[in-house]
């Protein structure tokens, strides 16, 4: 410790939380792009595009984000494609968040009342038409706790990247214990961190699931 002060080291970590969070935010954003790319297609009336967009969830939903990260980072790398840590890092947690999401959003849209698919379609609306004035704007509403939800699963994914690399937040911690041997400190800082990054998103969760259940039951009423 005579190198590092324990502000020096909580400093390091206050600049690599910096590139967890902008990681993260970078995977839902582009993540959630896809994932309605792929929504659209799972829903759609065309059975290979469906069976395409049920693939695509399967594969990322079914293997590990490591071994996603491995595949882009080290498997391009062999074929001759070098990939920065942090390029892998984003384009694997994008098609991870995209493939969460696709499947969030699919079960929100599912939940209308075919009612509502029946009165639209009566007032001669195309499919497009329903998605936009009927059938979205109430499962944006449905979705939005879900979502902010599983944005503590995309924070908390992004620790995985330090296997190949990036300097997040862990990454840095465990560089400043073997540096410091003090990792009860370091370790205890990031753990802090990520806390401090995701209880603010889990109680806004549960607020958002109160709040629209709530008004859910007056709407019932």
């Amino acid at each position: 410790m005579d190198e590092f002060s324990t502000w020096d080291i909580a400093r390091n970590l206050l600049f690599a939380a910096e590139w967890t969070v902008l990681l993260a935010i970078t995977a839902f954003v582009l993540g959630g792009t896809v994932g309605l790319v792929v929504l659209f297609a799972r829903i759609s009336g065309t059975g290979w595009v469906r069976a395409a967009a049920k693939l695509w969830i399967s594969v990322f939903q079914g293997t590990p984000l490591l071994m996603q990260l491995f595949i882009i980072f080290f498997g391009l790398a062999l074929a001759g494609v070098e990939v920065p840590p942090w390029l892998a890092a984003a384009i694997a947690l994008t098609c991870f968040t995209s493939a969460f999401l696709a499947e969030i959003w699919r079960g929100c849209v599912e939940s209308i009342p075919r009612g509502q698919w029946e009165a639209s379609a009566s007032l001669a609306m195309t499919w497009f038409e329903q998605m936009r004035h009927v059938v979205l704007p109430q499962a944006f509403r449905v979705s939005i706790p879900p979502t902010v939800g599983f944005m503590v699963q995309v924070v908390k994914a992004t620790s995985v990247t330090s296997i190949i690399g990036f300097t997040e937040l862990t990454k840095t911690g465990g560089m400043l214990a073997n540096a410091t041997f003090e990792p009860f400190l370091v370790y205890g800082f990031v753990a802090l961190g990520y806390f401090l990054l995701c209880y603010p998103l889990s109680a806004a969760a549960r607020l958002l699931e109160r709040r629209f259940d709530v008004a859910g039951a007056h709407a019932a009423h």
